[in-house]
């Protein structure tokens, strides 16, 4: 069974060698007890570690069943320790902080026993030796000889066909030892027991063979294998490829950690405070992490809540001016063409005059685009929060109620009114007020809800009612105090819009307004509602004439067509909600979209709309044809020409009755020769009186005050006045002259002053004939001016629309495929079908969440200094914990713990410090989270600004185990590297 052959152990010494063994030859029976005796130093024990494969031999070969050792690798000699071999100790080797039943169970942990079984064996053990009542307790609270019986029980767990003691008696009592040798003596008789002793009695007294060694050689064995039995040979392959006692296993990681666990458990303070240093690291990031995940949804809400207020706008008809301002800095770029030896002037003007005479018009195809938008081939859908339509159709909304006159709420005249007093007083001029009207004339009070309900819901609390479901449903908007400014009020008729032009009246006399509160309840607003006019109902259609005339300055009809009109009722009252930065409504009502479509498609279908569209030459205000939009603008030599064909074909009455109603004006030759014939030969002096008596006169000033006045004057400026009065003058008396003239005049007469003037008329005066008499017999309006005017437009042709991206990185995304949607067009050769807009929000927000970013990355940065260091620290702690649990290294080595199952027991024992700093730092964040956010929102009423994401938690609980991981393995690495015999004599 056993065979050792000229076993040789050498140990190097400094410069030299110490040979403990010299050429053992020794055949061991399968069942004996076999006790080695010798003095101190002869080999004993480095022949019983041989044996059990703690040590290897430096010549020699051990045979096991016939299988030679030579070849054996570290796995090899595991398996043989774990499933051949049983170590009993003479201090016993327990692992202290394991009870009695968990130090037994190891060997079988290492076998892969399942866990019922190994409790039952191990338990079976412990009976076999006497101690069945002390599964629970630790190796401490049992006297030497139980501890030793419970080595013995450990070492037959694994029913091992050799069992090795070492000097297993010689820390126990006489009577101790009797029992301790009684059991060994039991155990012997069904396998092989090598017992190491000095004491040569106890030797005589249980053994069956006893070897005697005296430095590294035997010399005396009193029962040596005589070769009646022949010994099993050697395998020929040996090593790897020879027969195993058993499969090869390993410790589980469950197993690791139990050990881990209870080793840390019996040094609770310094574990809790290694992991409290560990999470210092932990804190800091947490802290850092959580500000900046509640500053990026902080951001993320303010951008949602911006990009609302700021969509993408593409418009059907657009001017680049990205293109026009990078034209201007180009202009300004360029290269200096002068010397810095004085000041010269700049081109800005004439620049920027080129720049916008060369403004060019684009039309987007908006059709074909959203049809792009709308399909899987764009990937935008994803990016979309929401699109809006903008169509050219006005809203005109009136108060339901008529019984105190026509109140107009959209477009709200009261705006206009308050423009139109001003602009008739004389302190407009000398007043700020008509720049703050010009500014609140653009108010939107009733404004599109966008299609996002969600996105709604996220900005606005509703705070009575309810959201919109259909076209005629709308919502009132009140601020965050719960109040609509008065203008609205005053505009939406809830108050009188009469008080305006009272509280106007007062302060141009200069009287305090005192302010006016009122309120309403949310059951007095739900409920209100308002009448929809469309465009095309003010007209009414004139059989005999066969046109539409506008009749909404007639009251009655007015008051009928309100009364008889759509009605949108207020249904909810929404408010923006405490943390929204912006919104994507403003003014002071919402509708909904559907209210733009039903508009539309109501148009779409009236009497007039159809009339016009069937009949697209004849204007049918007017029943005047439309001018033809393809005959090419006359130059005024061509106008000249055409009048003066034209007045060749005239009868005598009709040239009679043209001068009549030209003739009253001289043409610009008449006043420029008569203007000379009077300027020549003028002084000075003479140019001063005239001047002073028509100035005088004019200006209602006496003439001292004109003499003062032109004193200053230049010659120059002061005949060029002289000039422009004179043309005044002679246009005045002309036409005095022509009166009285023409009364008198026959029509062959008149007919013949036609003819003269024709004859005397320059070009420009031709062709400004040609203008006043010609151009008449066509419509001034277009085709689309038209149903412009009438509010018609088409669903699929937009006149704009409006783009809503949830974040930026999502706008981005937007642009980016409407960058690649326009290449694609122009790839294909479809130039009419790029897409123009100029995005004015993107330069200013496209780097806000990278600036956050790289702050969090830097902070994050130095804090995980921090990590780094204790990384380090808990390195240094676990070599520490390897230090202290040594002889626990030689103790799981000897029962078959591979270098493997070492390196996991101190890795597991580094994952637990290092998940116990994470969850201590995790925790320790949260609730630091609370006073953190209580700060920020004192110093900038922003609310919840600390937010520690569960993602975020978990990642950095994952990388505090990571680390400490990483930092436990060079010492986990030295525990799995050191000898296990030397492990075993550590203290």
């Amino acid at each position: 069974m056993l065979t050792l052959k000229g076993i040789t152990k050498e140990y190097p010494v400094g410069n030299g060698t110490v040979r403990a063994l010299r050429g053992i030859d020794l055949i061991f029976r399968k069942s004996e007890f076999v006790s080695v005796l010798g003095p101190s130093g002869c080999g004993k024990t480095t022949l019983l570690n041989i044996i059990g494969g703690l040590d290897q031999y430096t010549q020699g070969d051990l045979i096991v069943n016939g299988v030679s050792t030579s070849r054996y690798r570290d796995p090899d000699w595991d398996a043989y320790r774990n499933n051949s071999v049983g170590f009993v100790f003479q201090n016993y080797n327990l692992i202290p902080h394991q009870t009695v039943l968990v130090n037994v169970e190891l060997a079988l942990t290492l076998s892969g026993v399942s866990k019922a079984e190994r409790r039952r064996k191990a338990a079976a053990a412990l009976e076999r030796v006497g101690l069945g009542d002390q599964l629970k307790k630790n190796p401490n609270q049992l006297s030497g000889g139980q501890m030793q019986r419970v080595a013995i029980a450990r070492a037959l767990v694994n029913d091992p066909e050799i069992l090795l003691a070492d000097e297993p008696t010689g820390a126990l009592d006489t009577e101790t030892s009797t029992q301790v040798l009684d059991i060994l003596k039991e155990i012997s008789a069904d396998r092989l027991v090598i017992m190491v002793t000095h004491n040569s009695e106890l030797a005589e007294h249980y053994s069956t063979r006893i070897v005697r060694l005296l430095d590294g050689l035997v010399t005396g064995d009193t029962d040596p294998f005589d070769g009646s039995e022949a010994p099993n040979e050697p395998s020929v392959a040996g090593g790897l490829n020879a027969p195993k006692t058993a499969k090869k296993k390993s410790m589980s990681f469950y197993t690791a950690l139990t050990l881990s666990l209870n080793n840390l458990m019996t040094k609770k303070t310094r574990t809790f405070m290694t992991a409290f240093a560990g999470s210092i690291g932990i804190i800091g990031i947490a802290l850092i992490l959580s500000l900046s995940n509640g500053i990026q949804k902080y951001i993320d809400r303010i951008q949602s809540d911006t990009l609302s207020a700021y969509p993408i706008t593409i418009s059907a008809e657009t001017v680049d001016m990205a293109g026009i301002l990078s034209s201007m800095r180009e202009d300004q770029d360029g290269e200096i063409s002068h010397d810095r030896d004085a000041v010269y002037s700049g081109s800005y003007m004439a620049d920027m005059f080129d720049t916008m005479l060369s403004i060019d018009t684009k039309t987007n195809n908006l059709q074909a685009f959203l049809e792009y938008v709308q399909s899987e081939e764009s990937g935008m859908s994803e990016y979309i929060g929401s699109i809006q339509y903008k169509y050219g159709t006005t809203l005109n909304i009136y108060a339901s109620d008529t019984s105190n006159g026509i109140v107009k709420v959209n477009p709200s005249p009261v705006i206009d009114n308050l423009m139109s007093t001003f602009y008739n007083t004389d302190t407009l001029s000398a007043s700020p007020v008509s720049s703050i009207m010009g500014i609140s004339s653009g108010f939107d009070i009733w404004t599109e809800l966008i299609d996002d309900k969600e996105l709604l819901e996220s900005q606005f609390d509703l705070i009575a009612g309810r959201w919109p479901s259909s076209y005629d449903e709308v919502v009132l908007i009140v601020d965050e105090n719960n109040e609509i400014s008065d203008i609205f009020l005053y505009s939406l008729g809830l108050m009188d819009q009469s008080e305006v032009q009272e509280m106007l009246q007062a302060a141009l006399a200069g009287k305090k307004i005192e302010p006016k509160t009122e309120s309403w309840t949310y059951e007095e607003l739900l409920g209100t509602t308002y009448k929809l006019v469309l465009p095309t109902d003010y007209y009414v259609y004139h059989s005999e004439t066969g046109t539409w005339t506008d009749n909404s300055i007639n009251a009655d009809y007015m008051t009928y067509l309100i009364d008889s009109a759509g009605q949108l009722s207020v249904v909810g009252i929404i408010r923006p909600g405490e943390n929204a930065v912006a919104t994507a409504v403003t003014g002071a009502v919402g509708y909904t979209g559907d209210l733009v479509r039903h508009v539309v498609e109501t148009i779409n279908e009236r009497k007039i709309v159809k009339e016009q569209q069937n009949d697209k030459a004849t204007d049918v205000f007017t029943g005047l044809p439309f001018a033809d939009s393809s005959s090419t603008v006359l130059t005024d030599s061509e106008k000249a020409a055409e009048f003066s064909d034209f007045a060749k074909t005239l009868t005598v009455t009709e040239k009679a009755a043209i001068f009549a109603r030209i003739g009253s004006v001289p043409t610009q030759k008449e006043i420029n020769d008569k203007v000379a014939e009077v300027m020549n030969g003028m002084t000075r002096e003479k140019a001063e009186q005239l001047f002073i008596k028509g100035y005088a006169a004019r200006m209602g000033v006496d003439e001292e005050s004109a003499a003062s006045y032109i004193a200053s004057m230049t010659d120059e400026n002061l005949f060029r006045f002289i000039e422009t009065g004179l043309s005044e003058d002679i246009r005045s008396s002309y036409a005095e002259s022509f009166e009285q003239a023409v009364s008198s005049m026959t029509s062959e007469e008149l007919a013949a002053a036609f003819d003269a003037r024709v004859a005397a008329s320059d070009e420009a005066s031709l062709a400004a004939l040609y203008d006043e008499n010609m151009s008449a017999g066509v419509s001034e309006s277009t085709l689309e001016e038209n149903l412009a005017l009438l509010g018609v437009s088409d669903l699929d042709k937009p006149a704009s629309v409006n783009i809503y991206a949830r974040t930026f990185r999502d706008k981005d995304s937007i642009t980016e495929k409407i960058a690649e949607y326009n290449e694609k067009m122009s790839a294909q050769g479809r130039e009419d079908l790029v897409i123009r807009y100029t995005d004015y929000v993107g330069l200013l927000i496209s780097s806000i969440t990278t600036i956050i970013n790289i702050i969090s990355y830097v902070l994050i940065a130095f804090v995980s200094i921090s990590l780094v260091v204790s990384s380090i620290m808990i390195g240094v702690i676990t070599y520490i914990s390897v230090l202290e649990r040594t002889k626990e290294i030689g103790i799981l080595r000897s029962i078959g713990a591979s270098k493997r199952d070492i390196s996991r027991v101190f890795n597991a024992e580094t994952m637990i410090i290092g998940f116990t700093s994470g969850a201590i730092g995790i925790i320790l964040a949260a609730l630091l989270c609370i006073p953190a956010s209580a700060i920020v929102k004192n110093l900038t009423g922003v609310s919840g600004i600390a937010q520690l994401p569960l993602s975020g938690a978990l990642a950095l609980v994952l990388i505090s185990i990571v680390l400490t991981l990483i930092s436990g393995l060079i010492p986990s690495r030295i525990a799995a590297r050191k000898d296990p015999v030397v492990a075993l004599r550590t203290e």
